[in-house]
């Protein structure tokens, strides 16, 4: 059975629920917002032009309601804002997601590979979901962690960079860093630009309270690593530590 269906047995169509999220997305937005939000992206994309602190109100506006759903119905509601391909629709559904947390099952990881790899096409998109949702799953349920090696080796690239982005938030406390340093190593020497750029944002976050050990890994590796991932990873470091990553062998 689909969830759409689902949810319409329930009692609420998943449709609908996601079409009047986006009617307030819309009404919101303006055509010079939304110059503003494509110079942040390299190629096309879908965008309404409405500002992100909006999108939240939206969200709290609609929580109102879902949050007297089951799981199932918020979840293929949130598909549904995914299929409409809009920047701000991407971004919602972190907001409605991560207010599950407390019902987060660790068989979720297959739902939320699915939402990743069917419907994320933009470094916004990937970022929000994997630091609001994923981040906060493995924490609940670290035995998941080897599923980010797969990831790693995807051929989707945004699933690469979930790889990497999906341990953002625990890295900021300074947990996770051999898994951390692991699928740095798988992710190296990605020709993309976008997967070099999470995996060093994950390096830079493992820096907060691991400097040392960061900077003895970039030097390890700095022969191989881009220097988009490097610049990225030795970011908050000292200028003597900087120096030290930079110095020509």
């Amino acid at each position: 059975m689909k969830n759409s269906d689902k949810t319409e047995k329930a009692g609420i169509n998943a449709r609908e629920a996601a079409a009047a999220v986006s009617a307030d997305i819309r009404n919101l937005a303006t055509p010079e917002f939304k110059k503003v939000q494509a110079r942040f992206f390299r190629d096309e994309i879908k965008i309404r032009g409405t500002r992100s602190q909006d999108v939240k109100k939206i969200a709290q506006k609609h929580w109102k309601e879902f949050k007297k759903l089951d799981k199932e119905e918020i979840l293929a509601i949130c598909e549904e804002l995914y299929k409409t391909g809009y920047l701000e629709e991407t971004l919602i559904v972190p907001e409605f997601i991560s207010r599950l947390r407390k019902e987060y099952a660790v068989d979720d990881i297959r739902r939320f590979e699915h939402l990743i790899d069917t419907y994320i096409k933009n470094w916004a998109a990937c970022d929000g979901f994997c630091t609001r949702v994923m981040g906060e799953y493995l924490e609940k349920y670290p035995e998941n962690m080897p599923v980010l090696k797969k990831w790693a080796v995807s051929e989707n690239l945004w699933l690469r960079r979930a790889a990497a982005v999906s341990l953002i938030k625990p890295a900021r406390k300074g947990d996770y860093l051999p898994e951390a340093f692991e699928i740095a190593g798988i992710l190296l020497n990605d020709a993309e630009d976008m997967v070099q750029k999470g995996y060093g944002w994950l390096l830079k976050e493992e820096s907060r309270r691991h400097s040392r050990e960061v900077l003895d890994y970039v030097i390890e590796n700095k022969q191989k690593m881009p220097r988009t991932a490097l610049r990225y990873a030795i970011e908050l470091m000292s200028e003597d530590m900087k120096a030290q990553a930079m110095k020509k062998d």
